[in-house]
């Protein structure tokens, strides 16, 4: 690291620290229907959509009846993305006159979308037209993330202890519509406007023709690109407009932009466990989850940063392999464990590239379940997954009956809790192992030998963990990845969804019990050591062996001279 990455990290992190208390708290406020003056043109514009929609903002829905709704939102997005991009040769806003995508890239690229995901089997710039990326992919990522933090509401009012004339779960389409008007779009518009400040690029003509010095004809690409990285990041959505992502001058020209759209991908998710403080009366408890959530980043980020820089010390020479030059290796790095981190699929430099070690703490940050911060909403329920779960065998320790907030933790909602910490990993497990014994799995790798197994691995840990970013050395445009990685990205996104609305329904239904001299503290260090130990124990039993196989194996054949 040289004096810029230090400078870098620090306002980084600095911006980190003081940004999330206070958007942590704005977003609170506004899900709870307390909006600033000056939004009082958006709250019009609120009441207009229900009114034509026929939605009642203020009638509260039973879990079942916010799941329907919200699988019916999510059958309409897939729907309507399957066709808009099979179809999109024949629809408007199409200069390039693009082709319609083959069906099952469609599918596979609907089901990415509409689930948070953004894997992308496909170049953008080559494949999509700009109304196929504006009118489909960008409405998903902004529908998506706005689900992830409807979904976290829900759950927090489960937790919470319930007055008389309480909202009880809330209503779907409200809390969609306010994180959406209130939350992204804001925000979106704000960094939209910063990132074409520093050139990414923002218009609707054609691609330009070159004729190149030895004589050779091509198109620079442009495009409508600033709005959709602003929503992307913004989201944890990831995905990008050119296929090479944010390593492309047109997405991330500047050491500034780098700085933004890094912080994008953090800025809500690190500020969501604030949002929980204020909604529990608990600066303590939500403090307690963000410490958890940077000292597992810092773990990651400290083996990728010490593997990157020394991983050819022998012979005197760092890993510059796959990265951008005017990023450098530790602004690299950082990228690599945020966007693992937190759920988001873009890059600045090729994760297939990286030094074993470094390959595999990104690819440990997608298997813990994507709650080091995590995706957008989701991330937060995973890690209160894990927090019920902590305080479950805390409590059987003690010999005490488990409680949360005063809420018994019993068999049902440890059921829910498990159904959505392990069904993800399952699914990795046994896709992994299926493909790895057949021709059409095996035959996509660039890779053999460890390397290739890492490969495969990451694709299915990316999509089930609904994060999007690759090894780029495995070709998943095949008929079997696309159709194998959609199963993973749905089961992946309603395995954590469906339970998170079941446990809310079954704890605000719980009477508060006062809490006494055993209650179990949830918001000091020994319980952050707790946490972090039970999210450790569930991800080694789970994918160790896995993990040992691939970039374990790989690191000490590298240190042999081998490479794959």
């Amino acid at each position: 690291m040289n004096g810029n990455d230090a400078v870098f990290f620090f306002l980084f992190f600095a911006a980190l620290l003081v940004l999330s208390p206070s958007l942590g708290n704005y977003i609170a406020r506004v899900l709870d229907g307390e909006f600033p003056k000056f939004f009082k043109p958006v709250v019009v514009i609120e009441s207009f959509f229900y009114k034509i929609t026929f939605v009642d903002p203020e009638r509260s829905q039973s879990p079942k009846e916010y799941a329907i709704d919200l699988l019916f939102l999510t059958v309409i997005s897939l729907t309507v993305c399957t066709l808009g991009l099979h179809y999109q040769d024949i629809l408007f806003w199409n200069p390039e006159n693009k082709p319609g995508v083959p069906w099952d890239l469609a599918w596979n690229t609907a089901v990415s979308f509409t689930t948070n995901t953004n894997w992308q089997a496909y170049s953008g710039e080559v494949s999509l037209s700009y109304g196929s990326q504006m009118l489909l992919l960008c409405v998903q990522n902004f529908i998506s993330a706005g689900v992830g933090i409807a979904v976290l509401a829900v759950l927090v009012r489960g937790i919470q202890p319930q007055p008389k004339g309480s909202i009880g779960i809330g209503n779907f389409y409200t809390d969609l519509t306010r994180s959406i008007l209130y939350i992204l779009l804001p925000l979106s518009i704000l960094y939209g406007l910063l990132l074409v400040s520093q050139g990414v690029i923002m218009d609707f003509g054609r691609s330009v023709s070159f004729t190149s010095l030895d004589g050779q004809e091509g198109k620079i690409p442009l495009g409508p690109a600033a709005s959709q990285i602003a929503i992307k990041q913004l989201g944890t959505n990831g995905g990008g407009f050119f296929g090479v992502n944010s390593a492309h001058p047109f997405e991330n020209p500047t050491p500034f932009s780098n700085w933004l759209e890094s912080l994008a991908i953090l800025l809500i998710p690190a500020a969501l466990p604030f949002s929980y403080a204020r909604w529990m009366k608990s600066w303590k408890a939500g403090a307690s989850l963000f410490g958890a959530m940077l000292i597992l980043l810092f773990l990651s980020l400290f083996v990728s940063l010490w593997s990157e820089l020394n991983i050819f010390s022998p012979i005197g020479g760092e890993n510059w392999e796959g990265k951008e030059v005017r990023f450098g290796i530790a602004q690299s790095v950082l990228w690599e464990n945020i966007t693992t981190a937190a759920s988001n699929g873009s890059v600045n430099s090729m994760h297939d590239s990286y030094s074993p070690l470094a390959g595999g703490a990104a690819l440990w940050n997608i298997l813990l379940g994507e709650i080091v911060f995590g995706g957008v909403g989701v991330g937060l329920v995973g890690m209160l997954f894990y927090v019920i779960l902590t305080v479950f065998l805390a409590g059987l320790m003690v010999g005490r009956t488990p409680e949360y907030f005063g809420k018994k933790i019993e068999s049902r909602e440890v059921k829910l809790t498990l159904v959505g910490v392990l069904t993800a990993g399952i699914t990795i497990l046994i896709f992994i192992a299926f493909a790895v014994v057949n021709d059409y799995g095996l035959s996509s790798r660039t890779n053999f030998g460890p390397h290739g197994l890492s490969e495969i691995l990451y694709g299915f840990a990316s999509a089930s963990g609904n994060n999007g970013s690759a090894f780029a050395g495995l070709n998943a445009n095949t008929t079997f990845y696309n159709l194998a990685l959609s199963f993973c990205m749905l089961v992946g996104r309603f395995a954590v969804i469906l339970p998170a609305l079941g446990l809310s329904g079954a704890l605000i239904e719980k009477k508060v019990a006062p809490a006494g001299e055993g209650t179990f503290s949830t918001n000091g260090p020994l319980f952050i050591l707790l946490l972090i130990s039970v999210i450790f124990l569930v991800g080694a039993l789970t994918f160790l062996p896995a993990l040992l196989l691939g970039p374990g194996a790989e690191h000490l054949l590298i240190g042999k001279g081998k490479t794959f």
